[in-house]
């Protein structure tokens, strides 16, 4: 059964609160059209109203002209603001710093939602008395992707039963509605040295104040895996990142490190073996191992990864 005992339920509030739909976006103006269009239609069910704050991390403003098109012919209030220093957590942070109501939504540029996902959210921060909820997030292609992709369930995430509460390493922003009070007592909820992980590193400070989130499977959202996510190149770029980037959190323990140096040398003996058994297995494995090795790197001082953005 879902651990749901310490979250009471609770009665829908009486006035109409609002939410704030917060998106950070790089460089992906077709993604945020599609992704603006579906925020546009969304169903309240007359329990609250909410506006869109867009947080564009690209100092030339290449989402401006997007966001402009669609707040000229949307009735959804728009607010346009501009990080121009290149850093997830930043352009999260000045999404916050633009919000306002009661909620706070995060949803990711390359995603969008069904019609009744705001309102699904909503939902089960009430019932459960929950201080945020997270949502589904499926894979959407397209173009069909190579075989192997789908065979090896890459992008795929694992889902739970609504008001499941979550730990830590479960929170993420892509696909989450958060009390406004949480972000009151702190001008950098995000920080800005984790260039990625940064939503995990808010969760586990916001779960050890007390704070409780909850699963809600209704409120479905796909993220576009686009042919540039199917490289290669792309996947273990990205597991270097998150390799290195671990090495933040502060419940890093040294029996990691010895996981990953024994992990390093058994996996890479092993990528023969598991290309027998299919390409999708040698690619998983040899993600798993562009993880280990990312730690093992920054912990003797190299940066695998300079970018702040692993895009392609």
């Amino acid at each position: 059964m879902p651990d749901v005992q310490r979250l009471s339920a609770e009665a829908m509030p009486r006035k109409t609160q609002h939410i704030s739909v917060c998106v950070c976006t790089y460089k992906r103006p077709q993604s945020l059209k599609r992704l603006l269009e579906e925020l546009g239609r969304q169903d309240t069910g007359g329990l609250f109203t909410y506006s869109i704050v867009v947080s564009d991390n690209d100092r030339l403003c290449s989402a401006e002209a997007v966001v402009l098109e669609f707040a000229a012919g949307s009735p959804i209030p728009v607010r346009y603001c501009v990080e121009a220093q290149q850093n997830i957590a930043m352009a999260r942070n000045k999404a916050i710093e633009n919000a306002v109501g009661d909620f706070v939504a995060f949803i990711d540029d390359d995603e969008f939602p069904i019609k009744h996902w705001l309102l699904a959210l909503f939902k089960a921060c009430s019932e459960y008395n929950a201080d945020g909820a997270l949502g589904s997030v499926k894979r959407h292609f397209d173009e069909k992707p190579p075989r192997w992709v789908l065979k090896g369930n890459f992008y795929e995430r694992p889902t739970y039963p609504t008001g499941f509460v979550i730990d830590w390493r479960k929170g993420r922003t892509g696909n989450v509605l958060l009390k406004r009070k949480l972000f009151a007592a702190d001008g950098q909820p995000f920080r800005p040295e984790f260039r990625t992980g940064e939503d995990q590193d808010f969760f586990q400070r916001m779960i050890e104040k007390g704070n409780a989130f909850i699963w809600c499977d209704e409120a479905i959202a796909y993220e576009v895996v686009p042919p540039t996510r199917w490289k290669h190149t792309f996947m273990l770029r990205r597991a270097l990142l998150s390799g290195a980037t671990s090495l933040l959190q502060p419940t890093w323990k040294t029996p990691e490190i010895v996981k990953s140096v024994i992990a390093v040398p058994v996996y890479a003996a092993a990528l023969p073996f598991a290309l027998m058994l299919g390409y999708h297995r040698f690619m998983a494995l040899l993600i798993k191992l562009s993880d280990h090795l990312g730690r093992l790197l920054a912990l003797l001082g190299f940066d695998p990864i300079k970018e702040p953005y692993v895009v392609d």
